[in-house]
C-alpha cells in the first residue's frame, strides 16, 4: 500500500473513533471515497504513533504534499491530547501560514471600505447596521432560505464553471440544525454528494445572503470538493484525499469561498458590502485571536472590539474570544477566515493577470499557503505582515 493509502486509512480510523465518541469529526470532505466502513481507532495515543511513523516515512520518500498533511495532523492531534503550542507555531503547522496579524492602520482602512460601502446602499454603520440591511435586503423565513440558496446557485453556476474551468457534477442536500456553535452554515460531503447545514440559532436570512451563500457553501465548497473527487476518480493524485478544517488547505477553501463574490458580480454593491463587511470583520477577529492567546486581559480584548465594530454583541465578543483560545480545533481553523479573505480580495482588487491561473488552480488540487504564494509570488503575505506592516 502507497503512504498516501496508509495516511487515509489512519484518518478514517481516527475519524470513526472521534464520530463514536461524539467528538469533532476529523474529516470534512472525502474526495476519494470507500465502501467498506472503517474500524475505528483505539485511542488518540495509538494514533499519534501511527502517524509520526508515517510522518518519519513521508520524509524519507520525499513525499512532500503528504508529509505537509501529516504535520498539520500531528500538531491538531497533541492539541487535542493537551498539548498547547504557541499559537504561531501552532496556526504554522497546521494551517501553514504564518500568524503575524494586520497593523492597527491596515485594519481600520479595512474598516472605512467596509463603512463606506454600507453607507453607499443608504444604510448607517453603527449598532442597528445589521438589522437595518436584513431590512433593505429582503429578509427570508428559514422555510425559504433553502429554496432562494438553491435558486441563486443555479443561476450563478454557469459563471463560475467558466471562471474555474470545472464540468464536475455535484449533488446538495440543505438541512436545518440548531447547534450552539458560532458557525451559521457548514457545508461537508462525500465524493459529489454535498451537504450544507443551516444552523437556526444563528442563521439569518436575506435575498441577499443566499446570492453570498450560494457563492460561499454551494459554488465555493460543493463544487470545489466534488471537483476534487472527480480528478481523484481518475488520476492518481499524490496528496492525502481527505480534506480537514485543521489542514494547510483550509486557508484557500475559506478564503476563496469569502472572496469569490469579487470574481464572479464584482458589480453588485449589495454583495460587496457584505464581502467588505466580512473582510473588516475577520480582520478584527485576527487581531482578538492573537490578542486573547498572547496573554491580554478579557477586557482588553472587549475594548479593542467595542471600539472596531459597533454592531457586535456583547455575546459576538465572548464567543469570539472562547472558541479562539479554548478549542484545539477553532484555535487553528479559524485563522484560516482571516488570512484566506485578506489574500483573496487583495487578489481581485490588483486583478493580477494571473488570477484566472490562481482560480483554476484551486479547483483542480487542494492548494497550500505556500502553494497560493507561487502563483502570486507578489502578492501580500498571507497571515499578515505583522503589527508594524
Amino acid at each position: 500500500m502507497r503512504l498516501r493509502d496508509q495516511v487515509e486509512a489512519t484518518l478514517r480510523a481516527w475519524d470513526a473513533y472521534e464520530r463514536a465518541r461524539g467528538t469533532a469529526p476529523v474529516i470534512d470532505y472525502d474526495c476519494h471515497p470507500v465502501e467498506e466502513a472503517p474500524e475505528p481507532a483505539g485511542s488518540r495515543l495509538e494514533v499519534l504513533l501511527a502517524l509520526q511513523r508515517l510522518h518519519e516515512q513521508s520524509r524519507d520518500r520525499n513525499e512532500e504534499a503528504v508529509r505537509v498533511r501529516l504535520q498539520s495532523d500531528i500538531a491538531y492531534l497533541r492539541a487535542l491530547l493537551g498539548e498547547r503550542a504557541p499559537l504561531a507555531e501552532y496556526v504554522q503547522q497546521t494551517q501553514g501560514c504564518h500568524c503575524l496579524g494586520w497593523s492597527p492602520e491596515y485594519i481600520a482602512h479595512r474598516g472605512a471600505e467596509a463603512r463606506a460601502s454600507v453607507e453607499r446602499l443608504g444604510v448607517e454603520w453603527d449598532a442597528h447596521t445589521p438589522n437595518r440591511l436584513a431590512e433593505r435586503e429582503g429578509q427570508l423565513t428559514t422555510d425559504q432560505a433553502p429554496a432562494a440558496i438553491r435558486r441563486e446557485a443555479a443561476e450563478l453556476e454557469p459563471t463560475v464553471r467558466t471562471l474555474v474551468d470545472t464540468d464536475a457534477p455535484f449533488a446538495l442536500t440543505v438541512e436545518a440544525a440548531d447547534i450552539d456553535a458560532y458557525w451559521s452554515y457548514w457545508l461537508d460531503g462525500i465524493g459529489k454528494d454535498a451537504r450544507l447545514r443551516l444552523n437556526l440559532r444563528r442563521a439569518q436570512f436575506t435575498e441577499v445572503q443566499a446570492r453570498v451563500f450560494a457563492l460561499h457553501e454551494v459554488l465555493g465548497h460543493a463544487l470545489k470538493g466534488a471537483s476534487y473527487s472527480a480528478r481523484c476518480a481518475t488520476e492518481d493524485v499524490p496528496w492525502v484525499r481527505l480534506l480537514s478544517v485543521h489542514a494547510p488547505q483550509q486557508v484557500l477553501m475559506e478564503g476563496l469561498a469569502q472572496a469569490l463574490p469579487l470574481f464572479v458580480i464584482p458589480d453588485d454593491e449589495e454583495v460587496t458590502a457584505r464581502v467588505r463587511i466580512a473582510h473588516f470583520t475577520q480582520l478584527v477577529r485576527a487581531e482578538l485571536h492573537l490578542a486573547i492567546n498572547n496573554g491580554t486581559s478579557i477586557e482588553d480584548c472587549v475594548r479593542v472590539a467595542q471600539a472596531r465594530v459597533p454592531f457586535w454583541s456583547q455575546e459576538d465578543i465572548g464567543d469570539t474570544l472562547s472558541d479562539r483560545a479554548v478549542s484545539p480545533q477553532l484555535r487553528t481553523y479559524l485563522w484560516s477566515y482571516p488570512a484566506g479573505i485578506d489574500w483573496f480580495v487583495s487578489l481581485a482588487e490588483q486583478a493580477e493577470p494571473n488570477a484566472t491561473e490562481v482560480l483554476r488552480a484551486a479547483y483542480r488540487r487542494p492548494l497550500t499557503p505556500s502553494d497560493l504564494t507561487t502563483l502570486w509570488p507578489d502578492g501580500p503575505q498571507i497571515g499578515g505582515p505583522g503589527p508594524q506592516g
